[in-house]
């Protein structure tokens, strides 16, 4: 035991002392506050200046144009910065002409925004019609916007026509929804805003995706190291003085550390970043110690089987055909995770809660969703999952301690299953 101990140090210190280790592990908490900073500066600058926005009209009913005229006019004087300047087009004789000289004028440029009120808009099935020629990304927030002037310009009149009190419709059409996150005394309850939902359905998602990282992202310096002291021969000289088990043991026991580090620098970075912003993120204690336990016994398993491909690989270039398969098996749980939030008692949560490569993800992300996962659930999945480690870690032993000395061509399937038999 003190030599796998000796291994581990010696891989945890190699690993923590490399600028890039360094450099990744800094850069997150940053990013995480720069991304904050921004979307707070953008939130601030939605009404920065903009360019005025021509936008020319076509009135084919020829009873909107005052109220068009109107709904812009108001607009423009509640935001000085952003303005839009009205064109309307007289109709004539001839009403295609006129569309025909509106389009025109929108691609050679003349106009922005080009709409057409089609004649029965008012009392019948007619359309907004809303042209654009080459629109720019920028403006799209704009052109919502006039769609929005035309359309409450079309809906107020059919009010007026239909003598309906608009102030009177949209006073029953107004409930106001309060929504309140209570305490365990009556002092401690709060209104929940929008930006603390959303925090709320995101949290199971963060624990998923830590564990995901720490997995996988700890797990290719496994891989890389293996190889690496493969190929320069250390691995040799490190085997004069521990056995092949006890350096593996090591190697896995030093990057779980590893892993455990940055994932607690993380974790005090986005704990920090919500509480900046005002957002109960609701973690408990016994949240917090199940995610190390699957933590810990997911590392280990995906660890394992890392160091079984790196053993019998020269370069990380052979390693990706036999990483390609783990991978999309790891990578489920990311992409149905919505379905697993919303539905964390679910069928699909439940069978996913008992496939060893993926129960860690899953089983975080149901109890950081607020599921009713019985006591009973919780500990066949851990015991399963360690009876997964210990038969993986077994077979990743017998395939480290005969592949990690051979060089030159890979192995093939059947030659591994007879290292396996042999042992």
């Amino acid at each position: 035991m003190q030599r796998i101990l000796k291994v581990a140090q010696r891989e945890y210190i190699e690993t923590a002392k490399t600028k890039t280790f360094i450099i990744g592990l800094l850069m997150t908490p940053v990013i995480i506050g720069v991304i904050i900073f921004f979307t707070n500066r953008l939130s601030k600058d939605k009404d920065s200046p903009r360019p005025p926005i021509k936008v020319a009209v076509t009135d084919l009913s020829k009873k909107l144009a005052e109220d068009i005229k109107t709904s812009f006019h108001n607009y423009n004087e509640r935001n000085p910065n952003r303005q839009f300047l009205l064109q309307q087009f007289e109709v004539q004789e001839d009403p295609n002409a006129v569309q025909i000289q509106g389009k025109a004028k929108l691609r050679n440029g003349q106009v922005d925004v080009y709409v057409v009120l089609d004649e029965d808009i008012l009392e019948g099935p007619g359309k907004i019609r809303f042209y654009t020629h080459k629109p720019k990304p920028s403006n799209v927030d704009a052109f919502w916007t006039i769609e929005n002037r035309f359309r409450k310009a079309v809906v107020t009149r059919r009010y007026e026509i239909e003598q309906l009190d608009q102030n009177l419709l949209a006073k029953l059409r107004n409930v106001p929804i309060e929504r309140v996150e209570i305490g365990s005394a009556d002092e401690k309850e709060r209104v929940q805003s929008q930006t603390q939902r959303i925090a709320n359905m995101m949290v199971p998602f963060f624990f998923m995706y830590l564990m995901f990282m720490g997995m996988v992202g700890t797990g290719q310096h496994m891989l890389s190291s293996i190889i690496e002291e493969k190929n320069s021969r250390v691995i040799e000289v490190l085997l004069s003085a521990v056995s092949p088990f006890q350096l593996m043991a090591g190697k896995i026991l030093g990057l779980a550390g590893i892993g455990l580090t940055v994932m607690a620098l993380w974790s005090a970075a986005a704990f920090a970043a919500a509480s900046w912003q005002g957002l109960n993120v609701g973690i408990t204690p016994q949240l917090m110690v199940y995610f190390v336990i699957y933590y810990i016994l997911g590392y280990l398993l995906f660890s394992a089987i890392l160091t079984g491909i790196g053993s019998v690989c020269n370069t990380i270039k052979e390693t990706q055909s036999l990483m390609m398969p783990v991978m999309l098996i790891f990578i489920i749980p990311m992409i149905a995770w919505l379905k697993l939030v919303q539905s964390p008692d679910g069928t699909m949560a439940r069978v996913l809660s008992f496939v060893p490569p993926v129960t860690p993800m899953v089983m975080i992300l149901r109890l950081a969703a607020g599921a009713d996962v019985r006591f009973v659930e919780i500990a066949a999945s851990i015991l399963l999952l360690a009876v997964a480690v210990l038969a993986v870690t077994w077979a990743a032993a017998k395939i480290f301690r005969t592949g990690v000395l051979m060089y030159g061509k890979r192995p093939g399937l059947l030659e591994i299953l007879r290292w396996l038999r042999q042992s």
